[in-house]
């Protein structure tokens, strides 16, 4: 029999377990429900724009009771008078044309909701509502029941909504304007017919060409001009300056030709180039803007926490009304929001939002718990040490020596470049117009005018930023989000690569998983499987979902003690699974304990263990040895040395492995090898590499969800994509090599152009028509070559 999909959410049903419904079938109750909740509101279409679009709702009871305070609102909320009220939630699970759709009907689901905007790029939906009618709290909870949960963390709590400068669009905007109406009314003197009216009207469209090329002039390119001035106020010539400079003779030359009635001037060619450069600048900047590089830990934490008062009463207040001595309710999954004392008898904590490492640690009463961990298992109770400000994730994350330091002395391509061609340039058009002068006033201003327009870098200044542009661009569909095209230059400088180990070439999603003992019968491993399915402890998912399937069995008794193991009842026979301690296991030496394992014991008698070991991610060994041909290769893991043996059995032998690393002691590492004069790339995941992130030159974040978590880094790489690492380096050096070629073919431009002008053979008329020529071979050259180099690999 073929494997059955879920109608709504599309994930295999597993045996037994499959509810059929409207003729229609599904693999658990909670998607039942949000298909028999879409009938009912008459929006079953959702199911025709997508197959399976829908996700599973989880169980949230209590989850957003802090809503229900008036102070917490206030900060949530983006608008709120009378009883309209707007929100922007940030929805993780939307991804398709039907999620879109559902969320933008929201008002068909839920009176009061008078409008719904999705943001797709963001993953947002901005709902206006009635609070009378509905509270922000039961929209939470109708999204959470239809697969769509909200994600609410502090920093909405604190930031609010986020000023956007969109000064370059603006410019942009204004360039276009001015560009599109000059060429229109450029267009009929292009072909100087003699005609009654075009004659009698020259004059009156030459100043409306005149008038609307000063916007452009004076606002659309005022960066340049600020930029010039800085770059000759600092004594240092950039490209800037000979871009500011043939703008304003451009115009100066235009202006007096239309004032003198000598033609109608280049002013078309003045708003193209103004134009075209700054949609390279805006091409550039808006890449992938819809991802967050400069996180802190305000974006992953609670808004609000659980407060035991001293009547024992509990209610949720915001996390910075938090104090010390206050005791907190930690429920199973939350995240601990401060530093503090565990108060219950036992707690089993999650650090790897902050280390990285994946297995769970025990504590005991009176032991400290730190911000940052996710409690597992039952609730627990915890006194406050210290606020969230003076918490030691707080302290590490806004540690200076874990910030990302701009790289000053870094020069782009482009600046060095221009460092000899703005002075050889200024030099050729004054010499040009020294030589001229004493000839012919007339022909020396022509060839400056002339040398400045044809020579004008617009095609050296632009051939970087389409370049990286585009390259940018094709990264990001594969999967490589880069924070901007300097991190392009920076990874084609690269010569050694740091990767961390735990979560970055090991995966925590699938697990090496084998058995040491007497073997298990058939009933023995049915009996196993129906008790593993009731615990939530990663190793036991981990332990369900490699054993076989089987049939359901009632479970009579059914303990899971934190930190040891579990304890069941079934058909009479007792069966213990967990630590060795616990289940009373043959003791171990030093180097089977290092090992991580789940042991077995089924009516008193101990079977056996099965042992995880990390699952090295797909292609790592591949891709190492690729790399060891170019790099020198690395490896920091904050764990101990447990895996040398099996890291060495696949990684070249001159990789080096570091164990037993704290995270500043990462950093430290990262630093001294800049010491030595190497360009080092780090590859990690966790906060606990977030200072080595900031103190390398180029630092990657492998994460298995690009919009869930990074720290602060150079780029974000989806896990899946991890094994073409290698390609990613070579398509960054191979963008510098098309843009050299393209500098080289600006070059062979500049040289004949300028042998014309510098001679007088060329008018300023042929000069301003042959740049933008010029400037849309350099954009399609580069453009097709990076397609080229990318499609090849």
């Amino acid at each position: 029999m073929s494997e059955q999909s879920c109608f709504h959410c599309g994930l295999t049903i597993l045996k037994n377990e499959e509810i059929d419904f409207d003729e229609k079938k599904f693999c658990c109750q909670g998607c039942k429900t949000v298909y028999e909740i879409f009938s009912l509101h008459d929006l079953t279409c959702y199911y025709d724009f997508e197959k399976s679009p829908g996700a599973t709702p989880q169980d949230i009871q209590g989850k957003y009771d802090f809503l229900d305070s008036e102070a917490i609102l206030s900060k949530v909320l983006e608008f709120q008078e009378g009883n309209t009220a707007i929100v922007s939630l940030n929805i993780p699970h939307i991804h398709c044309s039907s999620c879109i759709w559902i969320l933008e009907n929201l008002n068909r689901i839920q009176s009061g909701i008078s409008s719904s905007q999705v943001n797709f790029p963001e993953k947002k939906v901005r709902i206006t509502f009635d609070s009378d009618q509905v509270s922000l709290k039961s929209i939470v909870y109708m999204l959470s029941s239809i697969g769509y949960e909200p994600y609410i963390s502090l920093e909405n709590y604190e930031t609010g909504q986020k000023n956007v400068d969109r000064t370059l669009t603006y410019k942009l905007g204004m360039a276009f304007f001015c560009f599109g109406n000059i060429m229109l009314l450029s267009f009929p003197e292009y072909f100087e017919i003699k005609e009654f009216w075009l004659d009698n009207y020259k004059p009156f469209f030459r100043g409306l060409i005149f008038i609307l090329s000063l916007p452009s002039l004076l606002y659309s390119a005022s960066d340049y001009y600020v930029s010039a001035y800085k770059s000759i106020k600092s004594k240092m010539l950039n490209i800037d300056i000979p871009i500011a400079l043939g703008i304003i003779v451009m115009f100066v030359r235009s202006t007096f030709d239309v004032v003198m009635n000598y033609g109608s001037g280049f002013f078309d060619s003045l708003t193209g180039l103004i134009f075209f450069m700054l949609l390279g600048k805006m091409f550039q900047i808006k890449t992938y803007s819809f991802l967050s590089f400069e996180r802190d830990f305000k974006s992953y934490f609670p808004i609000a926490v659980t407060r035991i008062n001293l009547d024992a009463s509990e209610e949720s207040v915001p996390i910075y009304d938090v104090e010390k001595g206050n005791r907190l309710l930690i429920r199973n999954q939350e995240l601990i929001p401060v530093d503090g004392i565990l108060i219950s008898e036992k707690a089993e904590i999650d650090y790897s939002f902050v280390t990285g490492e994946a297995v769970s640690i025990e504590k005991k009463s009176g032991d400290k718990v730190f911000a940052g961990g996710k409690q597992i298992g039952k609730v627990i109770e915890m006194e406050v040490l210290f606020s969230v400000s003076q918490s030691y994730l707080t302290q590490l994350w806004s540690n200076e020596i874990f910030q990302k330091k701009v790289l000053q002395k870094h020069k782009t391509i482009t600046d060095a470049i221009s460092r000899y061609f703005t002075p050889i340039l200024l030099l050729i058009a004054f010499t040009g117009f020294g030589y001229w002068i004493f000839f012919d006033a007339n022909i020396a201003f022509n060839v400056f005018t002339a040398v400045l327009i044809v020579a004008c870098p617009c095609a050296l200044a632009l051939t970087a930023p389409f370049t990286f542009g585009n390259i940018l661009r094709i990264l990001g569909k594969q999967k490589l989000y880069l924070k901007n095209a300097l991190v392009i230059e920076q990874l084609a400088k690269v010569d050694t690569i740091v990767f961390d180990k735990t979560g970055t070439i090991t995966t925590n999603k699938k697990s090496d998983i084998t058995y040491e003992g007497v073997p298990l019968s058939d009933e023995n491993l049915i009996v196993l499987k129906n008790v593993l399915r009731a615990s939530n402890h990663p190793l036991s998912r981990m332990l369900y979902d490699f054993l076989p399937e089987t049939k359901k069995l009632k479970i009579d008794d059914f303990e899971e003690i934190t930190g040891k193991g579990i304890v069941a009842s079934v058909e009479n026979e007792t069966i213990q699974i967990g630590s060795a301690s616990f289940v009373g296991a043959p003791i171990l030496n030093e180097s089977q304990i290092e090992k991580t394992a789940l042991h077995i014991k089924i009516g008193g008698i101990y079977c056996g263990k099965y042992t995880f070991k990390n699952q090295y991610r797909d292609g790592l060994e591949k891709l190492f040895f690729a790399l060891s041909e170019k790099y020198q290769i690395k490896v920091l893991s904050g764990d101990n040395d447990g895996e040398r043996v099996n890291l060495e059995a696949v990684l070249p032998k001159n990789t080096e492995l570091i164990f037993n690393q704290k995270p500043e002691q990462k950093l430290e590492f990262i630093r001294q090898l800049q010491e030595k004069g190497q360009n080092v790339m780090m590859v990690g995941d966790g906060l606990n590499d977030a200072g080595a992130l900031a103190q390398s030159n180029v630092g990657i974040s492998i994460s298995e969800n690009v919009n869930v978590f990074s720290p602060a880094c150079d780029a974000i790489l989806d896990a899946s994509e991890f094994s073409r690492l290698d390609y990613f380096l070579q398509l960054s050096q191979d963008s510098i090599k098309i843009i050299k070629m393209s500098f080289v073919l600006s070059l062979l431009y500049n040289v004949i152009g300028l042998s014309f002008a510098i001679t007088g053979n060329l008018l300023p008329l042929v000069a301003a028509i042959i740049m933008p020529l010029s400037t849309i071979t350099i954009v399609s050259f580069v453009t097709l070559m990076s397609n080229f180099y990318a499609s090849r690999k």
